[in-house]
Order: structure tokens, then C-alpha cells, then sequence
């Protein structure tokens, strides 16, 4: 298990992932096999964040295993935390909500004393259902919902919460029907590149307040920034970030699609099937925000993934349709970023060699041929 590989590392730990994700239960099942005590503080509970308003003389007694869920509430606990950890008395499994970004005083105050896990939703690589996954989001409650229906409608009273409580509980003071509005525009504008003057204008504020709005999404694990990739060759590079939904039941509540059906009608599915490929992709390889890029050249040629593996340029192109094709912008990515190989990830079944350095293969066989190496 990766938390206990860090704990042996490090003396702490941060678990971070989107609320609902599994973190809670995930802490829960090691806390049952360490050899040591175990201490447990939730500080979305009343009792044990007052219990922390004097975190030293709580903390400093306790040995063996402290673990403190939601400590984006108690951001002043960082500090202490340094204090307790230098003392090597107890080790520490942090819980967040947040990103490492958003919870800058980890970084700044632990910096070589602490390791970072990103926990998300449920991915294929566990042997989740694809279709299921596709429509119903990777929440646990979300994908285990007896129906459809209660699915949607435990999606719709995320959203609600996470506008309502937690995005104040970061202390970020924004309305929550602004942040609504422009959550609801993102979801247009998914597996596109970003405009901010046009999203700016269209919700009547300011770069400046797109920009923030963007970070705490980003921060809170619902959208990823995908960044362009710059080469050095002579054609001018698109050097705009495209934007993605993470968890693919948020977008399609966003959108109002209610059902599989209703999904496969929308016209803009291809670019929600591509969203959708793209991060299974992303967190089967494991691959963190710097190591994952989009390319884009003026005159049309694309790639909708760049990675490097092994010192090699890996292409990844996402399409919806029963039968891919190769086009002409793979063949110049393919000479542009002088690719090893370029997989077309499609909703298929077959794995199909298209040339020497291009296969067409079922996203899910895919998955499964990378957890197999």
C-alpha cells in the first residue's frame, strides 16, 4: 500500500482527494492493521476540531499513529505539526480536501517531512464497469447506487454541498450561485481550449476573478488544467491550456444528462467521451499534472495526450466511434514529436495495428494490458 510506504519514509502523510472519494474508509482500514496506537481526529466533527483549538498540548502526548481528516479546516496546525514531527514521537496521516497547492502551508512548513497521495474516485485500473463509470461518475455513492436515478440525485446533492459548505470551509468567499454559473459554463466548454475573456464576459466579471475561480475548481480536484506541449519545431504552437471535467458524472449532472441515453444523443459527446478516456488514461499510468500535456499546432494538427515514457514520446488520441481511422494530424504528430507510438483509445473491443507506430485499442483493454505489465 502506498500510505504505508510513505509513512515508512516519511513521518507524514497527506491523503488528498476530492471529498466522498474513500479517503476516510481507506485510512480507516490501515488504522486496523498498524502495530502501534491510533489516534483519530475528524475536524468536521465539533468535538474533535475543539478538541484541536489547543493542537501542542493535544498532539504532543499522543504516540504511534495520528490521523486528522479534513485538516484543510485547521490550516494552523501545519506549523505545530513540524514542531511534533522533528520530536519523532508519533507519525501523522493527514486528510485533505484540497490539493498540495491549496494547502501551501504543508508544503512551506513540512517540506522534506512529509509525502503526498492523491486518492480518487473509482477508476477502470480497480475493474470498475466502463458504461457505468462513463455515466454514474467514479464517487463511490454515486457509481454503487441501486439506480440511475438515486445516482443522479446523490450527484445533484454533491454539488449543492460542495458550493454551499465546502468550498466556504475553505475559506473562500465566494457566492455559491456564481460559482454554480460558472461550473455550469465550464461543462460547455469541456475538452476545449480555455477562453477567459469569453467566459469572463459571458458570467460579467473579471480575468482576474476567472482565474481564481479556475484555481479553486482545479484545487478542489473537479477540473484539470491540461497544458500545452511546446516543441522545438518551425510551426506556430497553440500555447492555451484545454480544460477537462475529472469525474464524468459531475459533468454530465452539470449538463442535465440524466442517463446513458441521454448522454449517447448530446452533441457534444465526443468530446465527453474523450474527457472520460483521457483521465482513466491519465490515472492508470499515474501520471502527475506536470507529466501529461495536449499539442496543438495552428494549421490543425493535434494530440489530444503527450507523455513520456521510459525517455520515449507516447501519443494518445480519444475517439468515440466503432471503427477509428488514422488521420493526417497523427501522421505529423507522429513525425513532429518524433512518437515511439500512438494509441487511438476508442470504445471498441479489438486491438487493431493501423501502421508500425499507430494502434487502435478498447480503452478498457488497454487498462487492463497496463495492469498486467
Amino acid at each position: 500500500m502506498r500510505l504505508k510506504d510513505q509513512l515508512r519514509v516519511h513521518s507524514v502523510a497527506a491523503l488528498l482527494g476530492p471529498r466522498q472519494c474513500g479517503k476516510t474508509t481507506l485510512a480507516n482500514q490501515l488504522a486496523e492493521d498498524y502495530p502501534a496506537a491510533v489516534h483519530h481526529f475528524d475536524l468536521e466533527n465539533p468535538s474533535d476540531l475543539l478538541a484541536l483549538t489547543e493542537p501542542m498540548r493535544v498532539l504532543e502526548r499522543l504516540s504511534g499513529l495520528v490521523i486528522i481528516d479534513e485538516v484543510q479546516r485547521l490550516p494552523a496546525l501545519f506549523p505545530i505539526l513540524r514542531v511534533l514531527v522533528d520530536r519523532k514521537q508519533a507519525h501523522y496521516l493527514i486528510l485533505g480536501s484540497a490539493s498540495r497547492d491549496l494547502i501551501q502551508q504543508s508544503s512551506e512548513t513540512l517540506a522534506g517531512r512529509i509525502g503526498y497521495i492523491e486518492l480518487t474516485p473509482f477508476q477502470l485500473r480497480e475493474g470498475c464497469n466502463g458504461s457505468e463509470l462513463l455515466v454514474r461518475g467514479g464517487f463511490p455513492r454515486s457509481y454503487l447506487a441501486d439506480s440511475e436515478h438515486d445516482s443522479y440525485l446523490w450527484r445533484e446533492a454533491y454539488i449543492q454541498t460542495f458550493l454551499e459548505r465546502d468550498i466556504p470551509n475553505l475559506g473562500f468567499q465566494v457566492p455559491p450561485l456564481m460559482l454554480r454559473r460558472f461550473w455550469m459554463m465550464l461543462a460547455h466548454v469541456h475538452g476545449q481550449l480555455l477562453n477567459m475573456n469569453t467566459l469572463a464576459t459571458s458570467l460579467g466579471v473579471s480575468g482576474h476573478s476567472i482565474r481564481h475561480y479556475l484555481d479553486i475548481l482545479a484545487g478542489t480536484f473537479m477540473v484539470r488544467i491540461m497544458p500545452p506541449w511546446y516543441s522545438n519545431i518551425h510551426k506556430r504552437q497553440v500555447k492555451t491550456p484545454k480544460l477537462y471535467f475529472r469525474d464524468n458524472g459531475l459533468l454530465l449532472t452539470l449538463l442535465g444528462l440524466r442517463s446513458e441515453e441521454a448522454m449517447l444523443r448530446h452533441p457534444n459527446l465526443g468530446a465527453i467521451w474523450e474527457g472520460f478516456a483521457l483521465e482513466q488514461v491519465i490515472q492508470t499510468l499515474e501520471l502527475r499534472p506536470e507529466e501529461s500535456f495536449f499539442w496543438r499546432t495552428s494549421h490543425g494538427a493535434e494530440l489530444d495526450l503527450l507523455t513520456f515514457q521510459n525517455g520515449k514520446a507516447i501519443g494518445y488520441e480519444f475517439k468515440f466511434a466503432d471503427a477509428p481511422k488514422t488521420t493526417k494530424s497523427m501522421h505529423q504528430a507522429l513525425i513532429d514529436l518524433d512518437l515511439a507510438h500512438l494509441y487511438i483509445i476508442y470504445p471498441g473491443k479489438r486491438e487493431i495495428p493501423m501502421t508500425d507506430h499507430i494502434t487502435a485499442i478498447g480503452l478498457e483493454d488497454w487498462v487492463i494490458s497496463i495492469n498486467k505489465n
